[in-house]
């Protein structure tokens, strides 16, 4: 239904605008202003019916808007974070970003949406031309500006509107709490998580490559094996953030040549173990240089002496990695007789 269609008495008052000079193009001024062309009204401006319609469905979007956003924060709270689901035609994806994405994109788009909605059918589409005027706004038109913001809170009908009112506050009130509930992620505190590893006493020192038990006879003078404590497998779910703190470098030194008495007392035969991880930014040590038994970390060159309690001889590392005490149990296992007595890796702020 268009406007033509309409008695005129029933068609609403035009609003006088600016429109500024119109001009016929000539010779002399081929870029003449042609004016606006004429208005023709909405059926949304005609019909009142029309209008609650396009009314109810922009609040139908806002309420979408308000049942994504509580969407997004029962799956923040209720979907565990290792579940996956099948999506076609993606596949397998992680069920709780999948479910966080989804709500969180529907509650944009339908206050978007409903914003739109409103503008396209239910604000005033009355084009208006209005003259250019200098930086410096004077006195009246500081006057017409507030007049004209007056004008425009008027035809949004927002105060006559108030089913839209209603539901677009409620979407805006609820859209932010997706971000308040994202600073959960920030907690909780580490404890004394950064202070302890795996390792306890009785657990059996694990190699690396055969994931086998090691028993002292595994170890020969001069080599360098690499341990893990026993349980820990690749397929577990923390196995990452377990091994980066537990990781162990197995090396056997003759007695004689051990330096540090408190190394001496805590290993085995010679045999020593401590910490693969570097005391600078965390990369694992893996050379060895049996005839000094010094090792390197290959990041930033940081140096340590295994003979003399694994203390820094070169490079930027803060302090000396930390040992492992261990013994042997009644079948001849390597074991571990507890954990580490200070924190594994580089330092942190709050260490003491």
């Amino acid at each position: 239904m268009s406007s033509q269609d309409i008695p005129e008495e029933n068609l609403p008052a035009e609003q006088e605008h600016a429109h500024g000079a119109v001009g016929v193009a000539d010779e002399k001024d081929p870029f003449a202003d042609p004016g606006l062309p004429p208005h023709e009204h909405r059926i949304q401006d005609i019909d009142e019916r029309a209008a609650r319609r396009s009314e109810r469905a922009v609040a139908l979007l806002f309420t979408v808007s308000m049942l994504a956003t509580v969407g997004f924060i029962a799956s923040y709270v209720t979907i565990p974070h290792e579940r996956a689901v099948y999506v076609f035609p993606i596949g397998h994806v992680n069920a709780l970003n999948f479910a966080l994405g989804l709500t969180l994109g529907v509650a944009l788009f339908t206050i978007g949406a409903g914003a739109v909605h409103w503008a396209r059918t239910l604000m005033s589409d009355v084009e208006i031309a209005d003259e250019r005027h200098p930086i410096e706004a004077a006195p009246e038109v500081k006057a017409k500006v507030m007049a004209d913001f007056r004008d425009g809170a008027k035809e949004s009908a927002l105060g006559r509107r108030k089913l839209i009112r209603n539901t677009m506050f409620g979407a805006l009130a609820l859209f932010p709490l997706s971000g308040v509930m994202l600073l959960r992620d920030l907690g909780p505190l580490p404890g004394t998580k950064l202070r302890h590893t795996m390792w306890r006493k009785g657990l059996l020192l694990v190699n690396m490559n055969t994931n086998e038990p090691l028993r002292a006879s595994d170890v020969a003078v001069g080599s360098l094996t690499f341990a893990k404590p026993e349980g820990l497998e690749e397929h577990d779910e923390e196995f990452q953030t377990e091994i980066a703190k537990a990781a162990l470098m197995i090396v056997r030194i003759q007695p004689d040549n051990i330096k540090d008495k408190r190394e001496l007392e805590w290993s085995h035969e010679g045999i020593v173990a401590y910490s693969k991880i570097c005391t600078h930014v965390g990369c694992p040590i893996s050379l060895y240089e049996q005839q000094t038994h010094h090792v390197l970390c290959p990041c930033h060159q940081s140096t340590f002496d295994l003979s003399d309690g694994a203390r820094v001889i070169f490079g930027p590392a803060g302090h000396a990695l930390p040992q492992l005490r261990i013994g042997v149990n009644d079948d001849g296992y390597l074991e571990a007789l507890g954990d580490f007595e200070e924190p594994v890796g580089p330092a942190f702020w709050e260490r003491g």
